[in-house]
C-alpha cells in the first residue's frame, strides 16, 4: 500500500516540483499521477445496495400516498433531519421521496465532523442542536446508536492572527456554555504527542467536539421519523413538480410527480443537494450552487493515535479526523474540479482522485503530523458536493414559487449543520417562518437578478470554497463576483478614490482613500486554470491591509469622513438602497398591517417603521413616504389613486424585504401594486450642519424647519433635476436625502460638490455609516436588529402604534411580551479603554455571563469604543430597566476583559437636537 510520502514523490516525478494552484488548468485524471489505492469510504456499514439489472424494475420501497402534508425530496442528511423534525412537531402525511437508498447521493462519503465553535452566534445555536439530536436523543428515541464519538476538537494556530480569532471563538463559547481552552504549543504537544508543534502559536481545543456516522445518523432519523408517521420511500426519482395558479395569481406547488405516480401535496422542500438545481428546474425555481469534487484520504494504522482529537490546521487548509486508529486527511484547495455534468444516475459512487490537485493537503498534514510520512494510504474518498456563492446554505420559501422550500447547498457542512438547520426548516414551514434569524441562510438574502447568472455563481462558489479556511476578518470583501451592480455615481466616484464595498450585489462605497482609483478588477481565480493572478493591484493590496483585529490602517481615513460629517458636511452615495412603491386600492390597509408605525399621515410625510413577522420579531426596518395621488406617472411616482407610498429599505435587506412583503400581500389578499424602482432611481443624502447650507444653494426650495420640517418629503429641483428630497437622517445630524432618476444622479451630485466646496463637504462612505451611526444609537437591521429581535427588545417601542387600536402584523405578539416583561433588552455599551471590538465579544454583568455584543465600533466624536448587545437575567426573570442599570459590566475580547459603561440612551447627542438643525 502507496505511503503518504510515496504520493509526494510520485507527484514530484510526473509533474513540476510548484504551487498547486497557480497558473493550473483543469486536466485529465491520470492514474499515474500518484499511488494506487482503494477508493471506499471509511465506514464499516453503508446503506450502499448491490444493484442489478432488475433494480430499476424494483420500483419505490413502498406504495406512493395519493395525497401527503410536505413531500421532502433527498434522503441526505438534510431530508431526513428535515423529516424527523417535521414529524416532531406533528405534522402527518409528510412523505420523503429518495431516488436511490438514503444517503446515496453525497451523505453517504462524508467526513462527518462536528466543531461547536464558528464565528455567529446562530451558527453556534445550530451546531449545539445537532450534537443534541445525534449524541443523545435518537439514541434515546430509537436505541440505535449514530456512530457518534466524542473526541474533541483542536484547532491550530500558525499565525498570531488565527490564535486571536480562535479566542474570540473561546469568548463566544462562554456565552452558550461550550468549553473550551486556549492551549500553548506544549500543551498542545502533551494533549496531542504525534503533532509538530515547533510552528505554533497556539491551540484551541473544544473537548465536547466529536464525529457521526452518516448511515447511522440516517438510519436512525428515518426511523424516528415513521414511527410517528412519516413515511420514507426509495427507488422513487421525483420527474416533475407541477404548479398552479391560484385564483389571486400566486404561483403554487401542486404535486409532485414520479416515474411511479404523483402525489398531490402543497410544500415541496429540496434536499436534493448537488442535484438540488435539476430538482429547482423542474418548479421553475432558481437555485444559485455548483458542483466540485471533494477528497479526503484514509491511512493505514497510526501507531498511538486512538482517542486523538480531530484537527482542522486552517492556516495550511487541512484537516485530520480520527477514524478509529487511523486518519482521514482532506482540505480546501485554490483549484477544485467543478463536476459540470452533473449525471442523475450518480448513487454512491466515487470519482478517482486527482492526486495534482490533492497533494497539497499531503504536505500540510505531514507537517502537523510526521509520522504521516511512513504511514500507508488504505483508500481514497473522491465525492461530489455542492457549494454555494458564500458557502452558506440554501434554505427557505423560494421567492418564485408558494410553497417550495429549499434546504439544500450545505457545502461540505450537511452532517454537523443538519440537525439545527432541520428544526429551522420544519418550523419554517409549520409557522411561517423560522424561530431563529436564518437571514444567513434564506434564499431571499441574494437578490434575484444574481440567482441565475451562471459566472457571478461559478465565482463566488469557487472563492467561497478557496476561503473556507481563512480568517474570518471583520472588513473582509469578496473578490469575485464583483461590479454586477453598480450605481449612478460608480465611474464618478472610483475615480475620486472611492474604495468600495459589495452588498446584494451591489457596489457601494465603503471609504475614500487619497491614493487614487482603486477598481475591483476581475476575478482571477486565485492563480487557478491557467489564470494569472493580479499583480499590482491596489483593490487587493488596500483590502488585504484591513486583515487585522486591531483598528485598521485606514482607521485615521475612515476618522475623517466622520469628524467632517459631525463638524461640517458629508455627502454619502445611497443608491444601492431599495426603493418601492406600494400603490393600489387596498394600498392604505396593507400598510397599517405591513408596518409596525402608524403611516397613515398626510401625503408629505415620511415616517420610519419596521415590519415585523407574526412573532414580533423585526423583518425589517425602512422609511415609508406618503404620497398625495395622480394620474400621470414619473420616474419619482407611478399612477395611481388612492393611497400610495415610497419605501426605501436598506440595500442588503431589499429582497429580503421584497420577499417578505409579496408574501404579506399574498396572504392577506390584499388589491394593490408592489413596484421595484431600485435600479432606476439613485440616492444622494448630504449630512452634517452645513447641509443646510450647501443644499439651499442646489435646491429650488425654502429648506427651513417651518417650511420643511423633520420627516417630511418634497418633489424639488435640484440643479434644474426634478427630485425627491427627504429630510431625515441615518447619523444623528440635520440632513436631506435625495432621490433622484438615475440619469440625473451624476449632475446633481456635481452640483453639490461645487457648492460644498466652501462648507467643507467630503465624500464619505459605509464604513463612516457604520461608525456615525452606532455612536448615534441608531440600529443596524441584521445586526443589533434582527428578525428574532423585537421592536421593544430593541428599545424601538416609539415605532410601534401599540396605543392606537390599529391591528398590525406581529401586535399580538409585542402585547404579549410587554404584559410579561421583557427577557431581554438591548443594552448599548462604552469603554474608556480604546480596544476594538467587532462583535461576538462576550458581556459580563456581576461576574456572569449575560449576552454577547452584537454589533460594535469606534466612535470618533466621543472618542471611544461602542458597542451593542441583548442581555438576559441568568435567574430567567424579566429584563427591567433597573436591572441594566444596577450592574457592573465587562466586555470579554479575546480573553481579556474590559470594564464598560452601560447606556439605554445614546451616549451622543441623546436630546436628538442636531436632527432638529439645533447646534
Amino acid at each position: 500500500m502507496a505511503s503518504l510520502s510515496r504520493a509526494l514523490r510520485g507527484m514530484a516525478a510526473t509533474c513540476p516540483r510548484r504551487s498547486p494552484a497557480p497558473g493550473r488548468g483543469l486536466r485529465p485524471l491520470v492514474s499515474g499521477a500518484g499511488p494506487t489505492s482503494e477508493k471506499s469510504v471509511p465506514y464499516q456499514r453503508t446503506l450502499k445496495e448491490v444493484q442489478d439489472a432488475s433494480a430499476a424494475a424494483r420500483g419505490p420501497s413502498q406504495p406512493l400516498p395519493g395525497t401527503a402534508s410536505v413531500v421532502v425530496i433527498g434522503g441526505g442528511s438534510l431530508g431526513c433531519q428535515t423529516l424527523y423534525h417535521l414529524a416532531k412537531l406533528g405534522v402527518s402525511g409528510a412523505v420523503l421521496l429518495e431516488r436511490e437508498r438514503l444517503t446515496s447521493g453525497t451523505t453517504w462519503h462524508t467526513a462527518g465532523l462536528l466543531w461547536q465553535l464558528r464565528p455567529s452566534d446562530m451558527e453556534v445555536e445550530l451546531l449545539a442542536h445537532t450534537r443534541q439530536v445525534v449524541s443523545r436523543e435518537l439514541e434515546e428515541e430509537t436505541g440505535l446508536h449514530t456512530g457518534w464519538i466524542q473526541n474533541g476538537g483542536l484547532f491550530i494556530a500558525s499565525s498570531r492572527q488565527r490564535l486571536d480569532e480562535y479566542k474570540r471563538l473561546m469568548s463566544l463559547g462562554k456565552v452558550y456554555g461550550i468549553e473550551s481552552h486556549v492551549l500553548s504549543p506544549g500543551e498542545t504537544k502533551a494533549l496531542y504527542p504525534l503533532m509538530n508543534v515547533e510552528d505554533l502559536y497556539g491551540t484551541l481545543y473544544v473537548p465536547h467536539d466529536g464525529t457521526m456516522d452518516p448511515a447511522g445518523t440516517c438510519t436512525s432519523l428515518a426511523r424516528a421519523a415513521t414511527a410517528r408517521g412519516a413515511q420514507v420511500i426509495e427507488n422513487c426519482p421525483v420527474t416533475g413538480i407541477r404548479v398552479r395558479t391560484d385564483d389571486f395569481g400566486v404561483q403554487r406547488v401542486a404535486a409532485v410527480e414520479t416515474e411511479h405516480g404523483s402525489i398531490q401535496t402543497p410544500c415541496v422542500v429540496n434536499c436534493a443537494g448537488v442535484w438540488a438545481r435539476a430538482v429547482g428546474r423542474m418548479a421553475g425555481v432558481k437555485v444559485p450552487l455548483v458542483a466540485m469534487r471533494h477528497a479526503y484520504i484514509v491511512t493505514e494504522r497510526i501507531e498511538g493515535i486512538q482517542n486523538m482529537p480531530n484537527v482542522r490546521d486552517h492556516d495550511a487548509s487541512v484537516y485530520l479526523r480520527l477514524q478509529g486508529d487511523a486518519l482521514s486527511v482532506g482540505g480546501y484547495e485554490t483549484n477544485p474540479i467543478f463536476w459540470e455534468e452533473v449525471s442523475d444516475d450518480f448513487a454512491f459512487g466515487l470519482f478517482d482522485l486527482d492526486w495534482d490537485v490533492f497533494t497539497q493537503h499531503i504536505e500540510g498534514a505531514i507537517n502537523r503530523v510526521p509520522v504521516l510520512e511512513k504511514i500507508g494510504i488504505k483508500s481514497t474518498v473522491c465525492g461530489p458536493e455542492s457549494f454555494t456563492p458564500d458557502h452558506k446554505p440554501l434554505m427557505g420559501e423560494a421567492p418564485e414559487l408558494r410553497g417550495f422550500f429549499l434546504g439544500c447547498g450545505f457545502n461540505s457542512a450537511g452532517m454537523m449543520l443538519g440537525g439545527g438547520c432541520g428544526q429551522q426548516l420544519a418550523y419554517w414551514i409549520v409557522h411561517g417562518r423560522p424561530e431563529k434569524d436564518m437571514h444567513g441562510y434564506d434564499i431571499r438574502r441574494f437578490h434575484r437578478s444574481l440567482t441565475d447568472h451562471s459566472r457571478w455563481i461559478r465565482e463566488r462558489s469557487h472563492e467561497a470554497y478557496a476561503k473556507n479556511y481563512s480568517v474570518v476578518f471583520p472588513h473582509d470583501e469578496p473578490l469575485a463576483g464583483r461590479n454586477m451592480r453598480t450605481g449612478p455615481l460608480h465611474e464618478e466616484l472610483l475615480a475620486r478614490g472611492c474604495v468600495f464595498q459589495e452588498q446584494h450585489g451591489w457596489e457601494r462605497p465603503g471609504w475614500f482613500s487619497a491614493q487614487g482609483p482603486a477598481p475591483v478588477l476581475p476575478y482571477d481565480y486565485c492563480g487557478a486554470y491557467g489564470r494569472r493572478t493580479h499583480e499590482d493591484y491596489t483593490y487587493g493590496r488596500l483590502l488585504g491591509q484591513e486583515y487585522t483585529f486591531s483598528f485598521p490602517p485606514h482607521h485615521d481615513v475612515i476618522k475623517k469622513e466622520c469628524l467632517a460629517c459631525r463638524g461640517a458636511a458629508a455627502v454619502f452615495d445611497m443608491s444601492y438602497f431599495g426603493k418601492f412603491f406600494l400603490v393600489g386600492p387596498d394600498a392604505g390597509k396593507a400598510a397599517d398591517w405591513l408596518f409596525s408605525a402608524d403611516v397613515s399621515r398626510p401625503p408629505g410625510s415620511t415616517v420610519y417603521t419596521c415590519m415585523l413577522n407574526h412573532r414580533g420579531g423585526t423583518e425589517s426596518d425602512l422609511t415609508v413616504s406618503r404620497l398625495a395621488p395622480g394620474p400621470e406617472a414619473s420616474p419619482l411616482a407611478p399612477a395611481f389613486e388612492g393611497d400610495g407610498y415610497y419605501l426605501a429599505v436598506g440595500g442588503a435587506a431589499a429582497q429580503h424585504s421584497w420577499s417578505h412583503i409579496r408574501t404579506v400581500l399574498q396572504d392577506r389578499r390584499f388589491r394593490c401594486q408592489l413596484i421595484d424602482r431600485s435600479e432606476d432611481l439613485g440616492l444622494v443624502s448630504v449630512q452634517g450642519p452645513a447641509s443646510r447650507a450647501i443644499l439651499q444653494e442646489v435646491l429650488e426650495a425654502d429648506l427651513s424647519d417651518d417650511a420643511f420640517p423633520f420627516s417630511t418629503h418634497k418633489l424639488v429641483r435640484a440643479a434644474g433635476h426634478l427630485v425627491r428630497a427627504v429630510r431625515l437622517s441615518f447619523v444623528g445630524e440635520l440632513g436631506w436625502e435625495l432621490h433622484a432618476p438615475r440619469p440625473s444622479c451624476l449632475p446633481v451630485y456635481q452640483a453639490l460638490m461645487t457648492a460644498g466646496a466652501k462648507h467643507g463637504l467630503v465624500n464619505a462612505g459605509y464604513r463612516a455609516i457604520d461608525s456615525l451611526s452606532i455612536e448615534k444609537g441608531y440600529r443596524h437591521w441584521h445586526a443589533d436588529l434582527r428578525a428574532d429581535d423585537s421592536p421593544l427588545e430593541a428599545g424601538l417601542a416609539f415605532t410601534c402604534k401599540l396605543k392606537s387600536s390599529v391591528p398590525f402584523l406581529g401586535r399580538e405578539a409585542l402585547e404579549k411580551q410587554r404584559a410579561e416583561g421583557l427577557r431581554r433588552r438591548l443594552v448599548g455599551f462604552t469603554m474608556d479603554e480604546k480596544v476594538p471590538m467587532f462583535g461576538l465579544e462576550a458581556i459580563w454583568r456581576n461576574g456572569q455571563v449575560v449576552g454577547h455584543v452584537r454589533r460594535a465600533d469606534f466612535g470618533f466624536t466621543i472618542n471611544k469604543t461602542l458597542a451593542y448587545g441583548y442581555i438576559r437575567d441568568p435567574s430567567g426573570g424579566p429584563v427591567s430597566l433597573d436591572f441594566v442599570k444596577s450592574g457592573d459590566y465587562t466586555l470579554e475580547r479575546m480573553g481579556v476583559t474590559y470594564a464598560a459603561h452601560a447606556h439605554l440612551k445614546s451616549p451622543f447627542d441623546p436630546d436628538n437636537k442636531r436632527v432638529k438643525g439645533v447646534y
